[in-house]
């Protein structure tokens, strides 16, 4: 069984009826020109004494009007279309025999119907319309044979009904592939549409945040989770990245990342940013900590346009250190008895044993004891120190003073020299916390910096800084090379280590009582075109202070 036809789009059906209506618009064009040609007398300032010129082009003048309107009415288009082809083919005949047949030259207004119905009508209908010319056409020369016994153009009138058939095959073959081509676009268009809203109901329900931005740092769009870690109040699109003094560390990885593309993520720390009226706005509340992973628009019209996905890691980082925390809570309670009795009697033994026995060997293996006994012991003291939130002392501490005495006391226990260790200018600033909580916290981070730091002069710096708000920092940096982002990503949980001798809860704890004073600690990464390495990264500790009010 042969399948039926299609029926047309419903914007191929909307080009239909617009080709029709120029068609009508033509047709009344047409009817002026013959109106003014074969009915108007210029000399004598009216119409021709032909009376059949004249009145045929009014009378079709005033059909062609009324098709025009009747046109407007989107309506049964077949047969308006037939209509006016019909009207078309009886009044050029008209004007045909008026004119004296083949030899007046009118019939190459038949081009006009024919070329219409070609391109707006089926085949058949079209055919059928050139077969009525053409017929005309002959059936008027053999008239003129049988009744006027004249010479008639036959052969040219043959010669114009195969132009007519050849023209309107032609065309309309044309014509139906335009359509064809024009229905396939309308498809590709809706389901580009469809899949346009899919993408944008998924983007903007996606957790992550998603900017679009040219080389230049502009930004051309972003979905609502990313205006909402960059704290933008209306649409993330029209500014520069460098140019928002807040968006300055997503500015800068992007910036390195163009120069040095790969497959490597980056962490970023965006503060709160208060600027002038009228400016781009930063996060006004608290920092957020960011993962970007960058990639590249590869295709043509692109026109060097990235995409930076941005996923908030605080969130994730706490809630790993919380579900290791409850497992870890559970043991904290049986520690002492369980593990730090029997621990303390196995170093007891050791140590009896070293008395007596002297030998090379006896003394390595016991050595090797007491190190990890001693390992052990400390990882216990952590974690009881841990569930043990102590309030902490909230009288100021004076930072000058207090830098001094830490870097005296970690240079003579680690037998460095004193230039080793650089402070920053802190007169006159003081902050709130604990001075026994901070010096642990920033031994513990010197600690971590002279085991990666080169040794040389000013190879360790502490300096004090005020971020955009007014908050104090207190910053820790060494020239070691920095820590990776997969490190970065586990960097503050507990029991996470990359040394044999750590027991990866040392900062955690720094991290904890930073928080016990209402404090943050972080590890953020400046993009330095100074730095060394290929990224040109410098990461470095912040600890930043609670507002002094």
């Amino acid at each position: 069984m042969k399948p039926s036809r299609r029926a047309p789009s419903q914007q191929v059906r909307a080009t239909l009826w617009r080709s029709l209506q120029t068609f009508t618009i033509t047709r009344i064009v047409i009817a002026l020109v013959l109106l003014l040609y074969l009915g108007v007398d210029f000399d004598g300032g009216g119409l021709r004494s032909d009376p059949v010129n004249a009145e045929t082009c009014i009378a079709y003048l005033g059909v062609a009007v009324g098709l025009a309107l009747a046109a407007r009415w989107r309506r049964r288009f077949l047969i308006q279309l037939a209509v006016q082809i019909g009207v078309d083919l009886a009044v050029i005949s008209i004007l045909y025999l008026s004119a004296g047949g083949m030899r007046g030259g009118l019939g190459i207004l038949y081009l006009f119907p024919l070329a219409g119905a070609a391109i707006l009508a089926p085949l058949v209908l079209a055919l059928f319309s050139a077969a009525l010319a053409t017929l005309f056409l002959l059936a008027q020369s053999v008239w003129q044979i049988l009744v006027d016994a004249r010479d008639p153009a036959l052969m040219q009138a043959g010669l114009y009904g195969a132009a007519f058939f050849a023209g309107v095959l032609m065309v309309n073959r044309l014509a139906a592939r335009l359509l064809k081509q024009e229905e396939l676009a309308a498809r590709r268009g809706a389901d580009l549409g469809i899949q346009q809203a899919i993408n944008a109901i998924v983007i903007a329900d996606v957790g992550d945040g998603i900017l679009v931005v040219g080389d230049d740092g502009t930004v051309f769009t972003g979905n609502p989770a990313a205006r909402r870690m960059l704290g933008l109040d209306g649409e993330a699109a029209g500014f520069l990245l460098q140019a928002a003094p807040a968006f300055a560390p997503v500015a800068e990885a992007f910036q390195s990342w163009l120069a040095t593309p790969g497959d490597g993520a980056a962490f970023v720390t965006l503060k709160p940013w208060h600027a002038d009226e009228g400016a781009v706005y930063g996060r006004r509340d608290q920092p957020v900590h960011l993962k970007l992973r960058f990639a590249r628009v590869d295709t043509e019209p692109a026109e060097g346009r990235s995409v930076i996905f941005m996923q908030d890691v605080s969130a994730i980082e706490n809630q790993a250190q919380q579900l290791k925390l409850a497992s870890m809570g559970r043991l904290t309670a049986s520690i002492a008895h369980e593990v730090r009795n029997p621990l303390s009697a196995i170093g007891h033994a050791t140590a009896l044993l070293a008395e007596d026995l002297q030998g090379p060997a006896e003394v390595r293996l016991l050595k090797i004891v007491g190190d990890n006994v001693a390992r052990v012991n400390r990882m216990v003291e952590d974690i009881l120190q841990l569930s043990r939130k102590a309030q902490p002392n909230g009288e100021p501490v004076a930072l000058r003073d207090f830098l001094d005495g830490l870097k005296a006391e970690f240079c003579e226990i680690h037998g460095l020299a004193g230039d080793i260790v650089h402070l920053g200018d802190a007169d006159g600033m003081s902050v709130r916390f604990d001075p026994l909580h901070l010096h642990e916290v920033l031994l513990n981070l010197l600690n971590n910096a002279v085991r990666y730091a080169s040794r040389q002069p000013a190879s360790i710096r502490i300096f004090p800084m005020r971020d955009a708000t007014g908050r104090s920092e207190l910053h820790v940096q060494d020239d070691g090379p920095g820590i990776t982002p997969e490190v970065r990503a586990h960097l503050f949980e507990p029991f996470y280590t990359t040394s044999s001798k750590g027991t990866g809860l040392g900062l955690y704890l720094a991290r904890e009582l930073c928080l016990n004073n209402d404090a943050k600690l972080d590890y953020e990464t400046r993009f330095d075109p100074s730095a060394m390495g290929p990224r040109k990264a410098s990461g470095r500790f912040v600890i930043t202070f609670a507002d002094p009010a």
